[in-house]
Protein backbone atom coordinates (compact mmCIF):
# COMPACT_ATOMS: atom_id res chain seq x y z
CA UNK A 1 0.00 0.00 0.00
CA UNK A 2 1.41 3.39 -1.04
CA UNK A 3 0.04 6.54 0.63
CA UNK A 4 0.93 10.03 -0.61
CA UNK A 5 1.37 12.88 1.86
CA UNK A 6 1.71 16.60 1.15
CA UNK A 7 4.54 17.57 3.51
CA UNK A 8 4.23 21.29 2.83
CA UNK A 9 0.52 21.80 3.59
CA UNK A 10 -0.55 23.31 6.90
CA UNK A 11 0.62 25.99 9.29
CA UNK A 12 3.22 23.75 10.94
CA UNK A 13 4.54 21.94 7.89
CA UNK A 14 6.89 20.32 7.22
CA UNK A 15 8.03 19.82 10.84
CA UNK A 16 4.74 18.42 12.15
CA UNK A 17 4.17 16.39 8.98
CA UNK A 18 7.49 14.62 9.61
CA UNK A 19 6.49 14.00 13.22
CA UNK A 20 3.24 12.46 12.00
CA UNK A 21 5.12 10.21 9.59
CA UNK A 22 7.35 9.01 12.43
CA UNK A 23 4.37 8.37 14.71
CA UNK A 24 2.70 6.31 12.03
CA UNK A 25 5.72 4.30 10.90
CA UNK A 26 6.76 3.59 14.49
CA UNK A 27 3.34 2.02 15.05
CA UNK A 28 3.26 0.02 11.79
CA UNK A 29 5.52 -2.98 11.27
CA UNK A 30 5.07 -3.45 7.53
CA UNK A 31 2.75 -3.27 4.56
CA UNK A 32 2.55 0.50 4.12
CA UNK A 33 4.98 2.78 2.31
CA UNK A 34 4.72 6.55 2.19
CA UNK A 35 5.36 8.94 -0.67
CA UNK A 36 6.37 12.26 0.86
CA UNK A 37 5.93 15.27 -1.41
CA UNK A 38 7.71 18.50 -0.54
CA UNK A 39 10.78 20.72 -0.60
CA UNK A 40 13.74 18.36 -0.89
CA UNK A 41 16.18 20.49 1.10
CA UNK A 42 13.85 20.97 4.05
CA UNK A 43 12.67 17.37 4.10
CA UNK A 44 16.13 15.83 3.81
CA UNK A 45 17.32 17.61 6.93
CA UNK A 46 14.20 16.82 8.97
CA UNK A 47 13.97 13.18 7.89
CA UNK A 48 17.65 12.49 8.56
CA UNK A 49 17.30 13.85 12.07
CA UNK A 50 14.08 11.94 12.80
CA UNK A 51 15.45 8.42 12.88
CA UNK A 52 12.81 7.19 10.42
CA UNK A 53 13.81 4.12 8.39
CA UNK A 54 14.47 5.51 4.89
CA UNK A 55 13.32 2.24 3.28
CA UNK A 56 9.76 3.00 4.42
CA UNK A 57 9.31 6.15 2.33
CA UNK A 58 10.10 7.88 -0.94
CA UNK A 59 10.55 11.63 -1.31
CA UNK A 60 9.11 13.34 -4.39
CA UNK A 61 10.45 16.89 -4.71
CA UNK A 62 8.11 19.84 -5.13
CA UNK A 63 9.18 23.37 -5.99
CA UNK A 64 6.09 25.38 -5.04
CA UNK A 65 3.52 25.66 -2.26
CA UNK A 66 -0.13 26.66 -2.63
CA UNK A 67 -0.65 29.08 0.24
CA UNK A 68 -3.84 29.10 2.29
CA UNK A 69 -5.01 32.49 0.98
CA UNK A 70 -4.51 31.69 -2.72
CA UNK A 71 -7.40 31.24 -5.16
CA UNK A 72 -7.71 27.44 -5.46
CA UNK A 73 -8.46 27.04 -9.18
CA UNK A 74 -5.89 29.62 -10.26
CA UNK A 75 -3.22 28.20 -7.97
CA UNK A 76 -3.71 24.64 -9.21
CA UNK A 77 -3.35 25.86 -12.78
CA UNK A 78 -0.41 28.22 -12.20
CA UNK A 79 1.55 26.03 -9.76
CA UNK A 80 1.96 22.57 -11.33
CA UNK A 81 5.11 22.12 -9.25
CA UNK A 82 3.28 22.52 -5.96
CA UNK A 83 3.04 19.66 -3.49
CA UNK A 84 -0.77 19.50 -3.87
CA UNK A 85 -0.65 19.47 -7.68
CA UNK A 86 2.02 16.76 -7.73
CA UNK A 87 0.05 14.69 -5.22
CA UNK A 88 -3.02 14.67 -7.44
CA UNK A 89 -0.89 13.85 -10.49
CA UNK A 90 0.53 10.81 -8.67
CA UNK A 91 -2.93 9.74 -7.53
CA UNK A 92 -4.36 10.07 -11.03
CA UNK A 93 -1.46 7.99 -12.42
CA UNK A 94 -2.02 5.26 -9.78
CA UNK A 95 1.45 5.78 -8.35
CA UNK A 96 -0.13 6.28 -4.93
CA UNK A 97 -3.39 4.81 -3.59
CA UNK A 98 -4.48 7.78 -1.48
CA UNK A 99 -3.49 11.44 -1.08
CA UNK A 100 -3.47 13.47 2.14
CA UNK A 101 -2.94 17.19 2.73
CA UNK A 102 -3.54 19.77 5.44
CA UNK A 103 -3.00 22.52 2.89
CA UNK A 104 -5.38 24.79 0.98
CA UNK A 105 -8.82 23.14 1.30
CA UNK A 106 -10.13 24.77 -1.87
CA UNK A 107 -7.19 23.45 -3.89
CA UNK A 108 -7.79 19.98 -2.47
CA UNK A 109 -11.40 20.14 -3.59
CA UNK A 110 -10.44 21.40 -7.05
CA UNK A 111 -7.99 18.51 -7.42
CA UNK A 112 -10.58 16.03 -6.16
CA UNK A 113 -13.30 17.19 -8.53
CA UNK A 114 -11.33 17.97 -11.68
CA UNK A 115 -8.31 15.66 -11.53
CA UNK A 116 -9.80 12.63 -9.77
CA UNK A 117 -13.51 13.28 -10.51
CA UNK A 118 -16.70 12.01 -8.90
CA UNK A 119 -17.87 8.41 -8.82
CA UNK A 120 -20.55 7.94 -11.53
CA UNK A 121 -24.00 8.72 -10.17
CA UNK A 122 -22.81 11.08 -7.45
CA UNK A 123 -23.88 14.67 -8.06
CA UNK A 124 -21.78 16.32 -5.35
CA UNK A 125 -19.03 14.85 -3.19
CA UNK A 126 -19.20 15.73 0.49
CA UNK A 127 -17.01 16.09 3.55
CA UNK A 128 -17.92 15.08 7.07
CA UNK A 129 -16.79 15.36 10.67
CA UNK A 130 -16.90 12.97 13.61
CA UNK A 131 -19.03 14.17 16.51
CA UNK A 132 -18.33 12.76 20.01
CA UNK A 133 -21.46 11.40 21.65
CA UNK A 134 -22.02 11.67 25.38
CA UNK A 135 -22.34 7.89 25.75
CA UNK A 136 -18.88 7.25 24.26
CA UNK A 137 -19.89 6.64 20.63
CA UNK A 138 -19.06 8.84 17.66
CA UNK A 139 -21.51 10.14 15.12
CA UNK A 140 -20.91 11.40 11.60
CA UNK A 141 -22.17 14.82 10.47
CA UNK A 142 -22.26 15.73 6.79
CA UNK A 143 -21.98 17.98 4.83
CA UNK A 144 -19.78 20.33 6.83
CA UNK A 145 -18.80 23.02 4.38
CA UNK A 146 -18.31 22.35 0.69
CA UNK A 147 -22.00 22.31 -0.25
CA UNK A 148 -23.54 25.40 1.34
CA UNK A 149 -26.60 25.25 -0.93
CA UNK A 150 -28.18 21.88 -1.64
CA UNK A 151 -31.09 20.18 -3.32
CA UNK A 152 -33.05 17.41 -1.58
CA UNK A 153 -31.37 14.82 -3.82
CA UNK A 154 -27.97 15.96 -2.53
CA UNK A 155 -29.00 15.30 1.07
CA UNK A 156 -30.18 11.83 0.06
CA UNK A 157 -26.79 11.06 -1.46
CA UNK A 158 -24.99 12.44 1.60
CA UNK A 159 -27.09 10.08 3.71
CA UNK A 160 -26.08 7.07 1.61
CA UNK A 161 -22.40 8.06 1.62
CA UNK A 162 -22.46 8.69 5.35
CA UNK A 163 -24.19 5.39 6.04
CA UNK A 164 -21.60 3.46 4.04
CA UNK A 165 -18.77 5.28 5.82
CA UNK A 166 -20.29 4.60 9.24
CA UNK A 167 -20.79 0.93 8.45
CA UNK A 168 -17.45 0.09 6.86
CA UNK A 169 -15.05 2.54 8.53
CA UNK A 170 -16.66 3.30 11.89
CA UNK A 171 -17.94 -0.29 12.11
CA UNK A 172 -21.54 0.60 13.01
CA UNK A 173 -23.63 -2.46 12.13
CA UNK A 174 -26.86 -0.69 11.10
CA UNK A 175 -26.22 3.07 11.08
CA UNK A 176 -29.16 5.21 12.15
CA UNK A 177 -29.53 8.09 9.70
CA UNK A 178 -31.28 11.30 10.77
CA UNK A 179 -32.04 14.64 9.14
CA UNK A 180 -30.91 17.68 11.13
CA UNK A 181 -33.94 19.94 11.44
CA UNK A 182 -35.69 22.47 13.69
CA UNK A 183 -38.20 19.93 14.96
CA UNK A 184 -38.80 16.19 15.14
CA UNK A 185 -42.12 16.14 13.29
CA UNK A 186 -42.12 15.09 9.63
CA UNK A 187 -43.56 18.36 8.36
CA UNK A 188 -41.02 20.60 10.12
CA UNK A 189 -38.29 22.67 8.55
CA UNK A 190 -37.63 24.75 5.48
CA UNK A 191 -38.34 23.80 1.87
CA UNK A 192 -35.11 21.80 1.65
CA UNK A 193 -35.68 19.60 4.70
CA UNK A 194 -39.39 19.15 3.96
CA UNK A 195 -38.56 17.88 0.46
CA UNK A 196 -35.61 15.76 1.62
CA UNK A 197 -37.55 13.94 4.35
CA UNK A 198 -39.66 11.67 2.07
CA UNK A 199 -36.61 10.87 -0.07
CA UNK A 200 -34.72 9.68 3.00
CA UNK A 201 -37.77 7.91 4.43
CA UNK A 202 -38.31 5.89 1.24
CA UNK A 203 -34.67 5.03 0.53
CA UNK A 204 -34.04 1.27 1.07
CA UNK A 205 -30.26 1.76 1.27
CA UNK A 206 -30.34 3.57 4.62
CA UNK A 207 -31.92 3.10 8.03
CA UNK A 208 -33.69 6.44 8.34
CA UNK A 209 -34.98 7.33 11.81
CA UNK A 210 -36.46 10.77 11.14
CA UNK A 211 -35.57 14.30 12.17
CA UNK A 212 -33.25 15.30 14.99
CA UNK A 213 -32.83 18.74 16.53
CA UNK A 214 -29.69 20.60 17.53
CA UNK A 215 -29.98 19.33 21.11
CA UNK A 216 -29.75 15.74 19.81
CA UNK A 217 -26.41 16.13 18.02
CA UNK A 218 -24.24 15.20 21.00
CA UNK A 219 -26.40 12.40 22.41
CA UNK A 220 -26.71 8.87 21.07
CA UNK A 221 -29.77 9.42 18.89
CA UNK A 222 -28.27 8.96 15.40
CA UNK A 223 -25.08 7.60 13.86
CA UNK A 224 -25.26 9.69 10.67
CA UNK A 225 -26.62 13.25 10.76
CA UNK A 226 -27.41 14.89 7.44
CA UNK A 227 -27.62 18.60 6.59
CA UNK A 228 -26.46 21.09 3.98
CA UNK A 229 -22.92 22.46 4.34
CA UNK A 230 -23.94 25.88 5.67
CA UNK A 231 -25.54 24.43 8.78
CA UNK A 232 -22.95 21.67 9.09
CA UNK A 233 -20.01 24.05 9.06
CA UNK A 234 -21.57 26.16 11.82
CA UNK A 235 -22.05 23.05 13.96
CA UNK A 236 -18.47 21.91 13.23
CA UNK A 237 -16.92 25.24 14.21
CA UNK A 238 -19.06 25.40 17.34
CA UNK A 239 -17.94 21.89 18.33
CA UNK A 240 -14.29 22.83 17.78
CA UNK A 241 -14.74 25.80 20.09
CA UNK A 242 -15.74 23.48 22.96
CA UNK A 243 -12.24 22.04 23.08
CA UNK A 244 -10.60 25.45 22.78
CA UNK A 245 -12.65 26.73 25.74
CA UNK A 246 -11.72 23.74 27.90
CA UNK A 247 -8.04 24.31 27.15
CA UNK A 248 -8.18 28.02 27.98
CA UNK A 249 -10.05 27.35 31.23
CA UNK A 250 -7.87 24.33 32.04
CA UNK A 251 -10.90 22.09 32.33
CA UNK A 252 -10.11 18.38 32.49
CA UNK A 253 -13.04 16.34 31.23
CA UNK A 254 -12.89 12.97 29.46
CA UNK A 255 -15.84 13.72 27.19
CA UNK A 256 -14.83 17.26 26.24
CA UNK A 257 -11.30 16.01 25.46
CA UNK A 258 -12.89 14.03 22.60
CA UNK A 259 -13.51 17.33 20.78
CA UNK A 260 -9.78 17.64 20.04
CA UNK A 261 -9.72 17.35 16.25
CA UNK A 262 -6.19 15.90 16.41
CA UNK A 263 -7.76 12.62 17.56
CA UNK A 264 -9.52 12.25 14.20
CA UNK A 265 -6.97 13.78 11.84
CA UNK A 266 -8.95 14.80 8.78
CA UNK A 267 -11.95 14.11 6.60
CA UNK A 268 -12.17 12.05 3.41
CA UNK A 269 -13.80 13.57 0.37
CA UNK A 270 -16.67 11.10 0.04
CA UNK A 271 -17.87 10.51 -3.50
CA UNK A 272 -14.69 10.86 -5.57
CA UNK A 273 -12.97 8.03 -7.43
CA UNK A 274 -9.90 7.74 -5.18
CA UNK A 275 -9.18 8.30 -1.48
CA UNK A 276 -8.48 11.99 -0.76
CA UNK A 277 -8.19 13.18 2.84
CA UNK A 278 -8.20 16.83 3.89
CA UNK A 279 -6.67 17.89 7.19
CA UNK A 280 -7.09 20.98 9.36
CA UNK A 281 -4.64 23.79 8.57
CA UNK A 282 -3.33 23.72 12.15
CA UNK A 283 -2.70 19.97 12.13
CA UNK A 284 0.21 18.69 14.19
CA UNK A 285 1.94 15.34 14.32
CA UNK A 286 -0.90 13.28 15.80
CA UNK A 287 -3.39 14.59 13.23
CA UNK A 288 -1.06 13.64 10.34
CA UNK A 289 -0.64 10.18 11.83
CA UNK A 290 -4.41 9.75 12.16
CA UNK A 291 -4.95 10.83 8.55
CA UNK A 292 -2.53 8.17 7.30
CA UNK A 293 -4.30 5.57 9.46
CA UNK A 294 -7.66 6.64 8.02
CA UNK A 295 -6.37 6.32 4.45
CA UNK A 296 -5.24 2.78 5.23
CA UNK A 297 -8.66 1.85 6.66
CA UNK A 298 -10.46 3.24 3.62
CA UNK A 299 -8.28 1.15 1.31
CA UNK A 300 -8.35 -2.00 3.46
CA UNK A 301 -12.14 -1.90 3.77
CA UNK A 302 -12.69 -1.19 0.06
CA UNK A 303 -14.93 1.76 0.88
CA UNK A 304 -14.82 3.25 -2.61
CA UNK A 305 -15.76 -0.08 -4.23
CA UNK A 306 -18.73 -0.30 -1.87
CA UNK A 307 -19.78 3.26 -2.76
CA UNK A 308 -19.54 2.47 -6.49
CA UNK A 309 -21.65 -0.66 -6.02
CA UNK A 310 -24.27 1.23 -4.04
CA UNK A 311 -24.69 4.02 -6.59
CA UNK A 312 -24.67 1.54 -9.46
CA UNK A 313 -27.73 -0.07 -7.84
CA UNK A 314 -29.44 3.33 -7.76
CA UNK A 315 -29.06 3.79 -11.51
CA UNK A 316 -30.50 0.36 -12.41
Amino acid sequence: MEIGLDMMGGDYAPVEAVRGVKLFLDSQTSGVRLTLIGDLKQLSSLLQGSGIDSSRYTVIPSTEVIEMQEHPTRAMKEKPGSSISIGFQLLQQNKIEAFISAGNTGAMMVGSLFTIKSIPGIHRPTISTLIPKEQGRRGLLLDVGINADCKPENLLQFAILGSLYAKHILKVDKPRVALLNIGEEEGKGNLLTQAAYPLLKNCPQIHFTGNIEGRDIFIDKADVMVCEGFTGNIVLKMAESFYEITQKRQIKDEYLAEFNFEQYGGTPVLGVEKPVIIGHGISKGLAFCRMIELACRIIDNRLLDRIRESFLEQTR
